[in-house]
């Protein structure tokens, strides 16, 4: 499993600012349906049922919200970068600007962890976190996150 196979290019966007978890539910939810057809109000449901088991904040600026859904057949992923961070009850306290959401099938054990920990892992490279950061264009930001995993494996 690659990040290209997980994210298209249209599930990934740069947004000015956002001003609640809530918002940015509902802007995964809404590229999704975008993007994959998903209801987006059930995935904004998920990732709200998710989040309330616990923050998905996991550090240095980056969130990984991810969530089960009924009736897909498939891993997916967005991805959006803030350019102002935002307060999300990450575990060390500091704002968020880098959030990469995973939605997968209802009874995929295996592979959604393994999309997690592959999502998981890109994420805490500070390299590509850097250069996420200084990039502004959603087409530049998939190139990075897609490419970084392919030059990883070579």
């Amino acid at each position: 499993m690659e990040l290209s196979d997980i994210l298209r290019p249209e599930a990934v966007k740069v947004m000015g600012t956002v001003t609640s978890k809530k918002r940015l539910f509902q802007e995964l939810g809404d590229m999704v349906a975008t993007s994959h057809g998903i209801d987006g109000a059930t995935a904004f449901s998920a990732l709200q049922e998710r989040e309330n088991l616990g923050p998905t904040g996991v550090g240095h600026g980056v969130a990984l919200p991810h969530a089960r859904i009924v009736g897909i057949t498939e891993v997916i992923g967005a991805f959006i970068r803030v350019e102002k961070p935002f307060d999300f009850d990450a575990v060390d306290k500091q704002p968020v600007d880098l959030i990469f959401a995973l939605f997968a099938p209802e009874g995929s054990g295996v592979e959604h962890l393994k999309a997690l920990a592959l999502v998981s892992r890109t994420m805490r490279d500070s390299a590509v976190c850097a250069k996420l950061r200084a990039n502004g264009d959603a087409t530049t930001l998939h190139a990075l996150l897609t490419e970084s995993q392919n030059t990883k494996a070579a």
